[in-house]
């Protein structure tokens, strides 16, 4: 079972180790404690014995850029190979997207159009597509065409894991 949390600047080396785990080119240190002080962002991990297993985080863009709006993102998600098919991506999405409706009516995620996993999972939380293009802020895709999608708040302003996916962790 994992428990999801406020990453804090002692969970670096884990998240860090989970980049390496799921062959990812980990996010420079610098750049994880710089989103860990950030008002504006969030970064969560998931825990499972003691140990980071899983880790995402937000993004928070002043200034539009083309179809992409100012705004809160999704930021990427990693879980530990170990760890996947285990609803930890589900819990670390939840976290995140209760963070942002929090603060605002709309959250944002950009996704590469072959990335049919990540697609399917966030459309459980009504996720649509937007538009289309081969970069949305600072982000480029394989293959060259990515999705902004939008999610609005639901009802009670509270981001849940999906009820027919809804399990403890």
């Amino acid at each position: 079972m994992a428990t999801v949390r406020p990453a804090e600047q002692g969970d670096l080396p884990g998240i860090l180790d989970t980049d390496r785990q799921s062959g990812r080119i980990p996010l420079a240190t610098a750049a994880l404690a710089a989103a860990l002080a950030d008002p504006n962002r969030l970064v969560v991990v998931a825990e499972s014995g003691g140990d980071v297993v899983g880790w995402g985080k937000t993004h928070y863009w002043d200034c539009p850029d083309g179809p992409a709006p100012a705004g809160h993102y999704l930021g990427g998600v990693t879980v530990r190979p170990s760890q996947r098919r285990q609803r930890v991506g589900a819990a670390l999405t939840a976290a995140r997207l209760r963070w942002i409706w929090d603060r605002t009516p709309d959250a944002w995620y950009v996704v590469n159009a072959v990335n049919t996993a990540s697609i399917g999972m966030h459309s459980a939380w009504g996720f649509v597509e937007v538009a289309r293009a081969g970069q949305f802020h600072t982000t480029t895709f394989d293959g060259g065409t990515g999705l902004l999608l939008r999610a609005h708040r639901p009802g009670r302003g509270l981001a849940q894991e999906p009820a027919f996916r809804r399990r403890a962790l």
